[in-house]
C-alpha cells in the first residue's frame, strides 16, 4: 500500500505532535549515526524538544566538534568581513583619487581664468598662454563664421529689397507710358469705383456704353 504524501505543517494535536517528534528524532539520530559509520565522517546532531529537553548525537567528542565548528564559523565570517573591509578601502581610495582629480581640474580652470598664478613656473605659464591663444583662435574663428553668415543674410535681404524696388519702378514707368485716353479711363474707373463703394451714387443713374475701335468724343 502506497503511503500518502504528508503535508509539512505544524501538528495542532499535542499528543500527535509528541509522537511524531519522538519517531522523527530517533530516525534523525539514527541517520546521523549511519552517516558517520558509512562515510567515516564526523557528525554531530543536537535537538531540543518543545519542552526544552536536549537530545544529541556525536560521532566523537561533542565539545571538540562544537569548538571546531566555532573555528570554522569564525574563519568563514572573518573572511567575509575582511572582504567587505577590503571593498570599503578600495572605494575610499577611488574616492580620494577622484577628489584629487577634481581639485587639480578646478585649480587648472582658475589658472586659465588668471587666478592663483603665483605658484606657476615659467613653463606652466607658457603652457597656459598656449592654451589661451588656442582657445582665442577657436573663438575668433567662430565669431568670423557668424559674421559671414549675418553678412550673407543682409546681402540676400538687400537683393530682395532691390528687386522689389525695381518691380515697382517698372510698373510705375509702364503706367506713365500709357496713352492719355487709357489713363483717363483708369482714373474714371477709379472714381466710379470710389463712388460706388461710398454709396453716394444710384446704380440707375449710371450710363454704360459699349464701343469697338478708337474712342470718339461724346456729345
Amino acid at each position: 500500500m502506497v503511503r500518502g504524501k504528508i503535508e509539512i505543517k505544524r501538528i495542532e494535536d499535542m499528543t500527535s505532535r509528541q509522537v511524531t517528534f519522538s519517531k522523527r528524532r530517533k530516525g534523525l539520530l539514527k541517520k546521523a549515526h549511519e552517516l558517520s559509520v558509512l562515510c567515516d565522517a564526523q557528525v554531530a546532531a543536537i535537538v531540543f524538544s518543545q519542552t526544552g529537553r536536549l537530545y544529541d548525537f556525536a560521532s566523537s567528542d561533542m565539545q571538540k566538534m562544537i569548538d571546531r565548528c566555532e573555528i570554522h564559523r569564525g574563519e568563514y565570517f572573518g573572511a567575509e568581513r575582511l572582504q567587505k573591509q577590503q571593498y570599503v578601502r578600495e572605494l575610499k581610495n577611488e574616492m580620494a583619487i577622484m577628489m584629487d582629480k577634481i581639485e587639480i581640474l578646478q585649480l587648472h580652470c582658475r589658472k586659465l581664468m588668471g587666478q592663483d598664478l603665483d605658484s606657476c613656473s615659467v613653463e606652466e605659464l607658457k603652457e597656459i598662454t598656449t592654451k589661451i591663444e588656442k582657445s582665442l583662435t577657436i573663438v575668433r574663428s567662430r565669431k568670423a563664421k557668424l559674421n559671414e553668415d549675418n553678412i550673407e543674410k543682409l546681402k540676400a535681404e538687400i537683393v530682395a529689397e532691390r528687386e522689389g524696388l525695381n518691380e515697382r519702378s517698372r510698373l510705375r514707368q509702364m503706367f506713365q507710358e500709357q496713352p492719355l485716353w487709357m489713363q483717363s479711363r483708369s482714373l474714371e474707373s477709379e472714381k466710379n469705383a470710389h463712388s460706388c463703394s461710398s454709396g453716394n451714387m444710384d446704380l440707375s443713374d449710371v450710363e454704360t456704353d459699349l464701343s469697338i475701335g478708337f474712342p470718339q468724343n461724346r456729345v
